[in-house]
């Protein structure tokens, strides 16, 4: 499924959050937005899940317009940094929540939700947690948690806002490759926001770095090395480039 904005544009009380930001993601890529904080980010991942309008501009996923298009409508999956988990609710019903929650005529009968959960558990290694809660899981589990719910609905993007930033440093590598192995053999189209320019640069077939609400350059990690766009991506990479 591509991933399209056209000169998008957000403002939040006279404060520019997006500045006429164009970015296309082809079915498949895994890209990534790294930047400092308040550069748009997770305003422009926001935008992409339908949780924030645009003033101007156009989003489209899979070459359809989402003017108007709510979150819910959009087919798109979306992580949280602090997993959003409902701690009244089992592991197996926060995965099923979304399936639960639809319409009538769209909701899969109780039988296919229960198998689909179960397989997303046994996908995520973690089939022995589904009738445990939110409370008595590790960081790491809750966040294969809120993976598999958020694929529950079998989305064709997944949108991820920092999903490891919560993390120790050791729980975060391990989990950074399962994604990257997970996101390929699914087929999906990602889009990851971090801060981190090693984890950015290990993930991603591209990365978009961001400062002050416009896309500085966008391009695979090896050319962002080799040719930084601007002073700005230069000094951003510094401490990684001097580090290799």
């Amino acid at each position: 499924m591509t991933v399209e904005l056209h000169e998008v544009c957000r403002a939040f009380g006279g404060v520019t959050a997006l500045d006429r930001v164009t970015l296309s993601v082809a079915t498949g890529e895994f890209v990534a937005l790294l930047g400092p904080s308040g550069s748009g980010k997770t305003t422009l991942l926001r935008v992409l899940a339908g949780l924030e309008f645009v003033d101007s501009g156009n989003v489209m996923i899979g070459g359809r317009s989402m003017h108007g298009v709510p979150a819910r409508e959009r087919g798109v999956g979306f992580v949280f940094q602090h997993y959003a988990l409902f701690r009244h609710m089992t592991v197996a019903r926060n995965v099923a929540f979304g399936l639960e929650v639809r319409p009538r005529h769209h909701r899969p009968p109780p039988r296919e939700i229960r198998a689909r959960v179960q397989s997303l558990l046994e996908m995520m290694g973690i089939a022995e947690l589904a009738d445990r809660y939110p409370e008595q899981l590790s960081g790491g589990q809750r966040q294969r948690v809120a993976l598999a719910r958020a694929l529950a609905i079998e989305p064709a993007v997944l949108l991820l806002d920092e999903p490891f930033g919560a993390l120790d440093a050791k729980v975060r590598k391990s989990l950074r490759v399962w994604l990257r192995d997970l996101h390929d053999r699914m087929g999906l189209t990602s889009i990851f926001v971090t801060h981190d320019q090693a984890e950015a640069m290990a993930m991603a077939d591209r990365v978009a770095v961001l400062r002050s609400g416009r896309i500085e350059q966008v391009d695979i990690p090896s050319k962002l090395y080799a040719e930084p766009a601007s002073t700005f991506v230069q000094e951003f990479l510094g401490d990684l480039l001097g580090s290799n």
